[in-house]
């Protein structure tokens, strides 16, 4: 399947800031499952770019902004052939938690088997599992385990956008039984890093099927799961829409939780308060020709005294950082 994505990011300020350093997470990645046809970033005000891999492997785009300006615009544009999912078997033999258990897994898999940021134990986490039994979905083999986790996840959680926040812990979505799909993804996490299995977020892209049952917000960015089984690599579970990550998934990043690959973070210099408004487009290709009208961003709107106590040395660093499936 070949897509066209048009991700719209911007930072509007109640009065001129004096400066931006930005970092991006957007280009879709290169693989086996998808091929990267096209990349393209274009910033306004105009900046010039670098990047770099980051630790697991992510393209990192930064620039900055030296000199005044009151918005700040960031437009990705990708295209992507994407291949369909590989079938999976029914199951896997029960030997595969003894695999999971290996000095090999443990090993090169430290980073997903440990609790980090968002995907971490908690009190409510451990009532949800107990109220599911979800202990005892490890009678099973692992691939039916977690492919069964995703799916009480889903049907446990409606999907409901402005329930959390970006920097929202796990247990505002488990107390409320709502929220997006990062929430759902940090959920699962969390879940299967305490059975052993080694679990990663990934960021990026899904060509909505609404029809299909999708329940995801098509003009918002995407966030699933990853797991490793040594039998099978890694493999990707959408917890949100109940199905396996396939050729309409396009991934751009992965992490330990969504703070390793926000697609936008950075900081600005000025007292002033800033408003995000973010737009993306995921299209087949061939119905990509002109600039989609896909872009429901509305004027920001500050209050009179919108401003803010500045620091103690006149330079206000106030984190900027988009949340999976919502629009702020």
């Amino acid at each position: 399947m070949l897509l066209e994505i048009r991700h719209v990011t911007q930072y509007h300020y109640a009065a001129p800031v004096r400066e931006s350093l930005m970092e991006v997470w957007m280009q879709p990645q290169k693989g086996a499952r998808q091929r990267l046809v096209s990349f393209d970033l274009e910033i306004d005000p105009g900046a010039q770019l670098f990047s770099y891999a980051d630790t697991f492997g992510n393209a990192v785009y930064h620039f900055d902004v030296p000199h005044p300006h009151d918005r700040l615009t960031i437009v990705a544009r990708s295209a992507v052939e994407t291949q369909a999912e590989v079938p999976l078997p029914e199951a896997l033999d029960m030997g595969e938690w003894d695999r999971l258990r290996s000095d090999f897994v443990l090993g090169d898999q430290f980073d997903f088997l440990r609790e980090h940021g968002f995907a971490v134990q908690t009190e409510l986490l451990r009532a949800f599992a107990a109220e599911h039994e979800i202990e005892r979905l490890r009678l099973r083999d692992p691939l039916s385990a977690v492919t069964a986790l995703s799916k009480i996840i889903y049907e446990s959680f409606a999907y409901e956008t402005g329930v959390t926040e970006a920097d929202s812990p796990i247990d505002e979505a488990l107390r409320e039984r709502r929220g997006v799909c990062q929430d759902f993804s940090h959920i699962m996490i969390a879940l299967c890093r305490a059975w052993g299995i080694p679990a990663r977020y990934v960021s990026g892209y899904l060509f909505t099927d609404r029809e299909g049952g999708d329940r995801s917000d098509p003009d918002a960015t995407h966030a699933w799961v990853e797991v490793f089984l040594p039998s099978l690599r890694w493999i990707g579970l959408d917890p949100t829409n109940n199905v396996m990550a396939g050729e309409r998934h396009v991934a751009a990043a992965v992490g330990r939780d969504y703070s390793d690959v926000p697609p936008s973070r950075g900081v600005y210099k000025g007292d002033a308060e800033s408003q995000l408004a973010v737009g993306v487009s995921v299209r087949r290709a061939r119905a990509a020709i002109t600039e989609p009208e896909f872009l429901r961003i509305s004027p920001p709107t500050f209050s009179r005294n919108a401003r803010r106590r500045p620091a103690p040395n006149a330079v206000m660093h106030d984190q900027q950082q988009q949340q999976q499936q919502q629009q702020q």
